[in-house]
């Protein structure tokens, strides 16, 4: 049906006088050509065809370039690449570039990815704190937060969980149900209070913080996190260990931690416990 379609298109437009130009390719390649047509089709003002001739040619609210459609390594142009709008081409382009980079630079790759991700969360705390704060308490951007919060997706968050995720999957490497659930047992009782720990202490010992403000701290803070934790990265964790690939499993993780990074940096950021000084 799609590709009685696909030429009955080809043919309308090309009696309608106008200049364009069709790929001559065999009928296979039109059969193959099916999967991306189906996804072109579901698309406001998709074409099953671009045309193009010397410079730019406009179709619909498309526009296309010739040079931007890739060929083959006989010179002649690729259907498939054909069919997919600009945009479309674009995206697929960043997903294949940041795939290649897992592949070659997992390590940097996914500690940027975190760190990218700490920066924004903190950001949207600090703006939610902002539009809930009292009309004359004074507030501003607190540019010393977000870089402590970057530097700890950059360098524990993103190294961690391809370590974390790498030896998991391979004292536990099925992902049948029961596997996930030792997984996710590992994760809330091993990975997330030590990292809670270490994350709260370097965090409160970055703003001056002394041993004792810090131990006082997590007295406050450290169980009502986890009971916090318990309630969020269950679910994400069955959903990260059941159904993703290892390499893929910290950037689904640091895209599930965006909600919860907003509540770890609010309740990082919260004021140092009073303590009695030192006699």
């Amino acid at each position: 049906m799609i590709l009685a379609k696909l030429i009955s298109r080809r043919n309308s437009l090309a009696n309608t006088g106008l200049r364009t130009f069709v790929p001559n390719v065999p009928l296979t390649d039109f059969r193959n050509l099916l999967p991306t047509a189906i996804l072109a089709a579901r698309s406001q003002n998709a074409c099953a065809w671009v045309f193009f001739g010397n410079g730019r040619r406009t179709l619909g609210t498309r526009s296309f370039t010739h040079s931007r459609i890739r060929g083959r390594s006989d010179g002649s142009i690729d259907p498939a690449a054909a069919l997919m709008p600009a945009v479309g081409r674009r995206r697929i382009g960043i997903a294949r570039f940041y795939l290649h980079m897992l592949d070659k630079r997992p390590v940097l790759t996914k500690s940027i990815t975190a760190g990218t991700i700490y920066t924004v969360a903190d950001i949207t705390s600090q703006g939610i704190t902002m539009t809930q704060a009292d009309k004359t308490e004074i507030t501003h951007w607190d540019v010393a937060r977000t870089f402590r919060m970057a530097v700890a997706g950059l360098f524990m968050s993103g190294p961690t969980l391809h370590l974390w995720f790498n030896f998991v999957s391979k004292i536990l490497p099925k992902r049948d149900v029961m596997s996930t659930v030792k997984k996710m047992i590992l994760g809330q009782t091993l990975y997330g209070p030590s990292f809670t720990i270490i994350f709260f202490s370097l965090n409160a010992f970055a703003q001056g913080e002394r041993q004792t403000e810090i131990v006082a701290r997590l007295r406050r803070d450290f169980f009502p996190t986890i009971r916090s934790g318990l309630m969020y990265w269950p679910v994400c964790d069955f959903i990260t260990y059941r159904h993703v690939p290892v390499h893929l499993q910290p950037l689904v993780s640091n895209s599930f931690s965006y909600i919860w990074t907003v509540y770890l940096t609010y309740m990082a950021s919260l004021k140092k416990v009073a303590t009695d000084p030192v006699s």
